[in-house]
């Protein structure tokens, strides 16, 4: 780096800055592992499998998915360094800029997921309680408050705004919701709800790699908060209490709204019910939070990569431009977003993970433009979990692409393929 231009996504931050501990990153992943986008990939799971299975691939996708979550969650606080900075050493410095605007572009993906689900949601109950039918005006509404609140610390909205109104406010809407429609199921009777088959049309591993989808969608980003961490501990116990009990939750209950409202859309279901319009308010305020994490971490990203702005200006210019493609793009195919996030990052933090091991490092001016263990190991990942996808989507791909690129990376690197990293 020359002049005065300091990348600080791949510099480790100060002591001094490291103020998050258990209860703020407990309030920040239970929050983060909520939202009406989660529940609606949930109601995928019904009618393809039985409730029975559905729950299954809940519990084991949650559980690989969050047990990656947190390892790598545990190197950001370890090294101190963002996502960005993980990934550079393990794939080089100039390598490692394809996967790092990956991450921008899915942030920025996600992003306009949320603003959409966020407008839907205001729409809905602003027709239902005031008689107003404006959507456009609420995308601009939901760019402009996140706007605002990315001109702000995150660290202080994730300790005076998450940990203290968030987590609670996704608890009453939670249960609220839970209690609603568990007492839907059960007037149709629990034994049909446990004995109906599922139609075939997904496998489980299929249905395991779309539960894993959610939280591995947030390791490009977890280690932009981990870094802030007082110990590596407090980042292991908050993930993974937090986003399991929150990922585990939040499907449970779109299997129980798909079995009692099948195809129907998830929006206009919760505002049927009594109150719905108070609890989907609810759920909307902690939906704010996920959209403000991605941003905030597509910022970090655009700063790792062109560190001559700093990460406050970044994030403002995303909000942006992310209200103005939710305002003119149809965006649709959610499901299929959610595999190709799988087939990227999965095989990623494979790489990631072998590469740092229990030690990471934060990045180095002698770093090589290319890891070669590294970036053929990634792009082995992402065409394992191509060709299984296609092939044989009943196995799940994300197992396999994760373990052939955590196994190739070893095996490259032991081979002596280090000698031929570029310089």
């Amino acid at each position: 780096m020359s002049g005065n231009i300091v990348n600080t996504a791949l510099e480790a931050v100060s002591p001094a800055e490291r103020k998050l501990g258990f209860s703020d990153h407990l309030a920040l992943w239970g929050s983060l592992g909520v939202g009406l986008l989660v529940i609606q990939a949930g109601t995928f799971l019904v009618p393809a499998l039985s409730a029975a299975h559905a729950m299954a691939a809940i519990v084991l996708g949650s559980l690989i998915g969050v047990s990656l979550l947190a390892w790598v969650g545990w190197l950001g606080a370890q090294s101190g360094v963002s996502s960005a900075g993980l990934i550079w050493p393990a794939l080089g410095r100039r390598f490692a800029t394809l996967p790092v605007a990956a991450n921008v572009l899915q942030l920025l993906g996600w992003s306009v997921f949320e603003i959409i689900v966020l407008r839907d949601g205001l729409s809905a109950i602003a027709r239902q309680q005031l008689g107003i039918d404006s959507p456009a005006v609420f995308t601009i509404l939901t760019g402009l408050l996140l706007l605002g609140l990315l001109r702000l610390s995150m660290v202080g909205i994730v300790r005076q705004f998450i940990r203290r109104a968030g987590l609670i406010l996704m608890l009453v809407a939670l249960g609220w919701l839970t209690v609603r429609f568990a007492g839907e199921v059960a007037t149709a009777g629990w034994a049909a709800f446990w004995g109906r088959a599922g139609d075939g049309s997904m496998g489980f591993g299929a249905a395991v790699d779309l539960v894993v989808a959610m939280p591995i969608s947030w390791l490009p980003l977890v280690a932009d908060y981990t870094r802030y961490s007082k110990n590596s501990r407090s980042v292991v116990a908050g993930i993974g209490i937090g986003y399991t009990v929150a990922n585990i939750w939040c499907f449970a209950l779109a299997i129980l709204i798909a079995a009692v409202h099948p195809g129907g859309d998830m929006i206009a279901t919760i505002m049927l019910a009594g109150s719905g319009a108070l609890a989907l308010g609810l759920l909307l305020v902690d939906e704010v939070d996920n959209a403000y994490g991605d941003l905030y971490s597509a910022a970090v990203s655009s700063h790792g990569l062109l560190p001559k702005l700093p990460v406050g200006a970044y994030g403002p210019l995303l909000a942006i431009v992310a209200t103005v493609i939710a305002l003119t793009l149809p965006i649709q195919d959610y499901q299929g977003f959610l595999y190709l996030l799988g087939s990227v990052f999965v095989p990623l933090f494979g790489v990631v993970i072998a590469h740092h091991g229990k030690h990471p490092l934060a990045p180095s001016a002698t770093t090589p433009a290319i890891v070669w263990p590294g970036a053929l190991a990634w792009l082995a990942g992402i065409a394992v979990y191509q060709l299984i996808s296609r092939l044989a989507p009943d196995w799940g791909a994300s197992l396999p692409a994760l373990a052939v690129a955590f196994v190739l990376y070893h095996v490259l690197a032991s081979a002596g393929l280090r000698r031929l990293q570029a310089a």
